[in-house]
């Protein structure tokens, strides 16, 4: 969803240009880290009507040149894209200046955006040696999936102290706060006097539903209440938030290939019914590892209480699964990644010479 351009081989020396949706949460993002934005028209084209499809590949053809223009002005020596629609213009006008790029794809498998530019681009970044099939060979690089440095640095009790919360009692995150997770958020909700008398919970929302759980936890008995931390939205506490959990219950995004992996953190994950059913292949791919337990999304509320309860039940379980998880970490990746820009902006000093 947000493609980045990397403008020198040398890290010291690196300035960047952020290309974009307008008022998404990458330029938030850009912004915070000082980091110039650019925003560009893109729109969906996978199962949509075709007045829609049509109107989408305009705005992408309008991009395009727009995109050709800030290269001109920014002179990367490498663009690097992580997917989605946005980042179609960026790679094919990029191909167009003769400017390098990395695309990095996230999940399991490719979606509609990286078929359809993978062939423009120098290299694809992925996750695991098992994505590098979907891609000629010496297309694919594996460099792992980066996270935050955040989520190796912290820690369970650390984590349980920041949020107030006992440090020896069970504890489950319920990771609801993406787009499409609102049935998780109702499903906790539905069991959410079994769940609080169970473990302590962490459940992180969303701004839609975080003023409704609020005032469902609000009448819980005091004990129970106090056992419940509910957040609408987290930035810089999030690995913190996850870290003090036992479990997490959540979709099976893309994030789901990294961040629960840097934290050894067992899941029981809810693919969403939705997005070509990549999340589906998300989930598989840690269940065939012993990494996550996978729940359907229809039963997911009458399934909910008692796969934690089984879970809490076998600690052992539990131990074995975090093992499995973050056995699949790759702490190296953000550095992988930079390694590899560094490496084709070189191929463009040579080209250039």
């Amino acid at each position: 969803m947000r493609s980045r351009a990397a403008a020198a081989p040398e890290r010291a020396a690196a300035s960047f240009l952020y290309i974009g949706r307008a008022d998404g949460v990458e330029e938030r993002l850009a912004q915070r880290a000082l980091i110039p934005f650019e925003a560009i028209e893109t729109g969906q084209v996978r199962g949509m009507a075709p007045w829609i499809v049509a109107r989408s590949l305009g705005r992408m053809a309008r991009s395009i040149g727009r995109v050709r223009v800030l290269i001109r002005d920014f002179k990367p020596t490498a663009i690097f894209v992580t997917g989605g629609y946005v980042s179609a213009p960026v790679i094919w006008a990029g191909a167009a200046e003769k400017i390098p790029s990395v695309i990095y794809l996230p999940d399991l498998e490719p979606g509609w955006a990286i078929r359809a530019t993978a062939r423009w681009a120098t290299r694809v970044a992925v996750s695991f040696p098992e994505v590098e099939r979907h891609f000629p060979r010496g297309k694919a690089v594996t460099t792992g999936y980066p996270v935050r440095a955040e989520f190796f640095q912290t820690d369970k009790a650390r984590a349980r102290a920041q949020l107030g919360l006992d440090p020896n009692a069970r504890t489950a995150a319920i990771f609801g706060g993406s787009s499409g997770a609102h049935h998780i958020n109702q499903a906790a909700i539905a069991n959410l006097l079994e769940l609080t008398r169970l473990a302590q919970v962490v459940h992180l929302t969303g701004r839609n539903d975080e003023a409704w759980a609020n005032a469902e936890v609000a009448r819980l008995p005091d004990d129970l209440r106090a056992r419940v931390r509910v957040f609408g939205y987290l930035d810089d506490d999030l690995p913190h938030a996850l870290a003090a959990a036992d479990v997490v219950i959540a979709r099976a995004g893309a994030a789901t290939l990294g961040e629960f992996p840097a934290l050894g953190l067992p899941a029981i994950l809810v693919p969403g019914p939705y997005a070509g059913l990549h999340q589906e292949r998300n989930a598989n791919f840690l269940v065939e590892r012993g990494a996550a337990i996978k729940v359907d999304d229809a039963a997911l509320r009458a399934d909910l209480l008692p796969t934690l309860e089984k879970l809490f039940a076998a600690p052992g379980t539990i131990a074995k699964m975090g093992a499995a998880m973050r056995a699949l970490a790759q702490p190296n990746a953000a550095a992988n990644i930079a390694e590899l820009l560094e490496d084709i902006s070189r191929m463009k000093a040579r080209f250039a010479g």
